[in-house]
């Protein structure tokens, strides 16, 4: 019903915003890619409560979304890094008239204080610069790559941490580059291994 409705006023020029919670994106996954993304109809779908969600029961955890939106066509996946972040993102998603997936966890922002926000261009971004290790992460999971980074840099490493930002497409040219120079890496996401950030990153079908 969402998305019939969402893809019945996007064919009239509308730019509909869905909120759903990510469990529940489970059960209208079919209309999610026959209603919206296959006519490549410009609806926002927002994920809420994606990743571990606590207390809300092992049914309600959001740990599969990147993983079964990265295999449909024609879609932007986004998760931001704080709230600042999410509502960037949001203005992005409206401005760029295409299906688009916008990620966020249940409650607050983590925290860490950000005063980098470039722009949206569905580029990396580079929190930390250093040499000797690369954390690429997305979403909530930035600000716990930070703290990482920041335990490390204590023990003498220097330590570069990505922003993701874009599931998909992701720039693995900017990931690359960051790899290249420090050697080593790991990637931090709240979503299942198959399919999600860590697949994306070393493999070539998204």
């Amino acid at each position: 019903m969402h998305f019939g409705l969402a893809a019945g006023l996007a064919k009239n020029g509308m730019i509909p915003v869905v909120p759903i919670y990510s469990s529940f994106y489970q059960r209208c996954y079919d209309q999610a890619i026959h209603d919206i993304a296959i006519q490549n109809l410009p609806v926002v779908m927002c994920v809420d409560r994606a990743g571990i969600v606590g207390n809300d029961g092992e049914t309600h955890q959001g740990v599969f979304d990147l993983s079964f939106f990265s295999i449909v066509p024609n879609l932007t996946i986004m998760a931001p890094k704080d709230f600042k972040e999410l509502e960037n993102m949001l203005e992005y998603a409206i401005d760029l008239k295409k299906p688009v997936v916008v990620r966020y966890p249940r409650g607050g922002e983590g925290s860490t204080k950000f005063s980098i926000y470039e722009t949206l261009e569905n580029n990396i971004e580079y929190i930390k610069n250093g040499t000797d290790f690369s954390i690429i992460a997305i979403g909530k999971m930035v600000d716990k790559a930070v703290k990482i980074a920041n335990i490390l840099e204590k023990r003498g490493k220097s330590i570069e941490v990505i922003n993701v930002r874009f599931l998909k497409p992701i720039d693995r040219n900017g990931i690359i580059k960051s790899i290249t120079k420090t050697k080593m890496a790991i990637t931090i996401e709240d979503n299942i291994l198959k399919g999600g950030l860590r697949k994306l990153t070393r493999g070539n079908n998204y």
